[in-house]
C-alpha cells in the first residue's frame, strides 16, 4: 500500500528531517538513507518502523539541513597555513633553480589546492541523540499510516464490490447445476433408445447412471466452501483489527481460486464453465488488490 509522510525537528543549529515513502511489497523491505554518523542507528530505525508498517517497500531518507537562523561560522573553510608555506617555498625553489621569471604570490599558492579546507560535517554537527531521531521517525511514520488508512478505506470498498460479484456468480452457477443432470438423463434415454431400437428403456439402469454422474459432477461442496471463504474474507475486512490482515487475505484468495478450478473441472456444462472463468477473473482482481493490503 502506498503512503508518504514527513516530519522535522530543529536540533541545535540544524533541522532534522525525515521522509518516508511506502509502496507495495509482500514483505517488510526497508531502505534507509542517513547522513554521515547515523549508520550506527539504522537497525534501530528499522525496529522503530515495524509497529507502523508491516509490509511494503519502505524508503526512509533522513537529512540534517542548516537552519535558517543558525550561524554559518562552521561553513567557513579553514586556512592550512603550514601547507601554504611549504607550497610557497617549493614554488620559489622551482623559480630559482629553473630560472623562471615572476614572483610567488597568493594566487600562485591557491592554485596548488588543499589550502582552504572545509570542515568535516561529521565533526561539526551536533551529537543527535537517538530519542530525538526516534521521535521524528515515528511522527513521519504516523503520517504514512494516516495516508495508508485513507487508501485502505477505498480499497476495502473495491474488495467488497468484487466479493459481491463473486457471490452473484456463485448463485448463478448453483442455479445452473441441477439442469445438467436433467439434460444428461434425457440425452442418455434417447441414446439408449436409438441404440437398442426399442421404446422401453431400463429406468433402473438409467437411474444408476444418472446417480453416478450426479456424484461425479456434484459441485455443492465446492460452492459451500467457496461461500465460506467469501464470508471469511468479509469478516477479516470488517473486523477492524490492528493486526495485519494482508497475508491471511492472500491465503483466502488462493483457496477461492482452488474451488473455482474444481468447479470448472467438474462442470460438464458450457455456462458453468463460463461462470468458473468469470469467478477466476474476479479472484485475480481480488488477488492484485490484496497485494496492496497490509
Amino acid at each position: 500500500m502506498t503512503g508518504y509522510g514527513e516530519a522535522e525537528r530543529p536540533i541545535g543549529g540544524e533541522l532534522l528531517r525525515v521522509e518516508i515513502k511506502t509502496v507495495n511489497h509482500r514483505f517488510f523491505n526497508p531502505t534507509i538513507r542517513t547522513p554521515p554518523g547515523f549508520g550506527r542507528i539504522e537497525q534501530e530505525i528499522q525496529r522503530w518502523l515495524r509497529p507502523f508498517v508491516s509490509r511494503g517497500h519502505v524508503h526512509v531518507v533522513i537529512t540534517l539541513e542548516r537552519s535558517a537562523t543558525a550561524e554559518n561560522t562552521d561553513e567557513v573553510p579553514v586556512l592550512d597555513v603550514d601547507r601554504a608555506r611549504r607550497y610557497a617555498e617549493l614554488l620559489r625553489r622551482l623559480r630559482d633553480e629553473v630560472g623562471l621569471e615572476g614572483s610567488v604570490d597568493v594566487a600562485s599558492v591557491l592554485r596548488m589546492g588543499d589550502i582552504l579546507v572545509h570542515p568535516d560535517p561529521t565533526t561539526t554537527r551536533p551529537d543527535v541523540d537517538e530519542d530525538s531521531v526516534r521521535a521524528v521517525v515515528e511522527a513521519a511514520a504516523l503520517a504514512v499510516v494516516s495516508m495508508r488508512e485513507t487508501e485502505g478505506r477505498r480499497l476495502q470498498k473495491d474488495l467488497e464490490d468484487g466479493l459481491d460479484a463473486i457471490s452473484r456468480e456463485l448463485d448463478r452457477i448453483e442455479s445452473l447445476a441441477p439442469g445438467r443432470l436433467v439434460r444428461e438423463r434425457d440425452r442418455l434415454r434417447e441414446f439408449v433408445q436409438e441404440l437398442a431400437n426399442q421404446e422401453d428403456v431400463d429406468e433402473d439402469r438409467l437411474a444408476r447412471e444418472i446417480a453416478y454422474l450426479a456424484e461425479k459432477w456434484d459441485i455443492n461442496e465446492e460452492v459451500v466452501r467457496f461461500r465460506s471463504h467469501v464470508a471469511l474474507f468479509l469478516e477479516t475486512l470488517e473486523a477492524g483489527s490492528a493486526e495485519p490482515a494482508g497475508k491471511r487475505l492472500s491465503f483466502v484468495v488462493q483457496e477461492m481460486h482452488r474451488e473455482a478450478n474444481t468447479i470448472g473441472a467438474k462442470a460438464n456444462d458450457a455456462e458453468i464453465v463460463r461462470g468458473s472463468v468469470a469467478l477466476k477473473e474476479e479472484i485475480e482482481r481480488l488477488r492484485e488488490q490484496v497485494e496492496n493490503v497490509e
